[in-house]
């Protein structure tokens, strides 16, 4: 199962942890997008971002028209919600149109700790 795991982390962890897996000569087996901050996270994965995601999961690659129907909402706020999914790259722009979710799952790995 090919899994995307959402993460909080600094910039500085997200290299060294990027660099280990070259060092270690073992490959991960998922991939991690990370964002330096709780609210970086949040401002990407909203409700209705996340409802978008449960419906792209598992599908063939989708334009936004029908990914809206899918959702039942408007097209224009759909193709807001998607140009933000694509430029933290949990969606891929699909060969011929279209846009597809890569993943079979994702993960959301947060960690709250006293200051």
């Amino acid at each position: 199962m090919k899994t995307v795991v959402l993460e909080v982390r600094p910039p500085e962890a997200s290299i060294a942890s990027f660099a280990q897996p070259c060092k270690s000569g073992k490959a991960e087996r998922s991939a991690r997008i990370a964002f330096a901050t709780p609210e970086l996270l949040w401002q990407v994965l909203t409700a209705k971002r996340w409802e978008l995601l449960k419906a792209m999961c598992g599908a063939e690659p989708t334009s936004i028209r029908e990914a809206a129907r899918r959702v039942e909402r408007d097209v224009k706020a759909v193709h807001s919600d998607v140009t933000a999914l694509l430029n933290a790259g949990v969606l891929d722009r699909a060969e011929g149109g279209g846009v597809v979710f890569p993943f079979d799952a994702i993960k959301v790995e947060l960690l709250l700790e006293a200051a």
